[in-house]
């Protein structure tokens, strides 16, 4: 049974940074691509950030490009968020991803396997 459990939210000041953290278990993660979902009160789930595992390749939306880096440490089995300059328009709840290709998804239903999620809330 494959398990994502997400860690590292909560309340940071605007500008400052936060880094969330995915851990991953319960299958072979050497094909899969990983990514960061947000979902804000009323809003859709947005795409964040995608990873592939084994090549380390990225993909991030435009809203955060620049101050949010995807990463992944393989001997940990773990993908990481780091999440710099955040502001209000940041605030949502931020969920890990995974799926079994080599494609880097933008749309949440292409992902077979979800986290329960981790609040971020920036204080203007």
């Amino acid at each position: 049974q494959v398990q994502l459990v997400e860690s590292g939210g909560g309340l940071v000041q605007a500008g400052g940074s936060l880094r969330l953290s995915c851990a991953v278990s319960g299958g072979t993660f050497a094909t899969y691509t990983m990514g960061w979902f947000r979902q804000a009160p009323g809003k859709e789930r947005e795409f964040v950030a995608a990873i592939r595992w084994n090549t380390g390749s990225t993909h991030s939306a435009d809203s955060v490009r620049g101050r949010f880096t995807i990463s992944r440490d393989n001997a940990k089995n773990t993908v990481y968020l780091q999440m710099n300059s955040l502001n209000s328009d940041d605030t949502a709840v931020y969920y890990c991803a995974g799926d079994r290709s080599f494609i880097l998804h933008t749309t949440a239903p292409a992902y077979d396997y979800w986290g329960q999620g981790t609040q971020v809330t920036v204080s203007s």
